[in-house]
């Protein structure tokens, strides 16, 4: 039998994640600015190498923190379903509780230590 939290312990939980996502979606927001691809004036410009090459590396750095900000995005939003749906805190492999301790320092875990430790040792 799945073990659920109180709402009242869920709620403090919610709203963290819910002002994440926010941040994250803000963070996010910021760096497509940074872009030097989402200037439209560079399509006319013939810049130098350097400044090309500088461009590129620019949007490379943008384009790999925008993926890292996606994931933590996925993370939250199924983390905020499965607390919806009852199924935060338990171990989406095995079922068994995650450890609270575990939890308060990364609520978005979806493992256990023992499946997580297991989904490791695969990589």
């Amino acid at each position: 039998m799945p073990i659920k939290f109180p709402s009242e312990l869920l709620k403090p939980v919610e709203n963290f994640l819910k002002k994440k996502e926010a941040k994250l979606k803000e963070q996010k927001k910021s760096l497509e600015k940074e872009d030097p691809f989402s200037n439209t004036d560079r399509l006319n410009d013939n810049a130098a190498i350097d400044t090309e090459a500088a461009e590129e590396s620019g949007h490379d750095r943008v384009s790999a923190l925008k993926a890292e900000i996606d994931r933590a995005l996925i993370e939250v939003r199924k983390t905020l379903t499965r607390i919806k749906i009852g199924k935060f805190g338990s171990c989406e492999q095995c079922g068994k509780m995650i450890d609270t301790d575990r939890l308060a320092i990364k609520p978005t875990a979806n493992l256990c230590i023992t499946c997580e430790k297991k989904k490791e040792k695969k990589r």
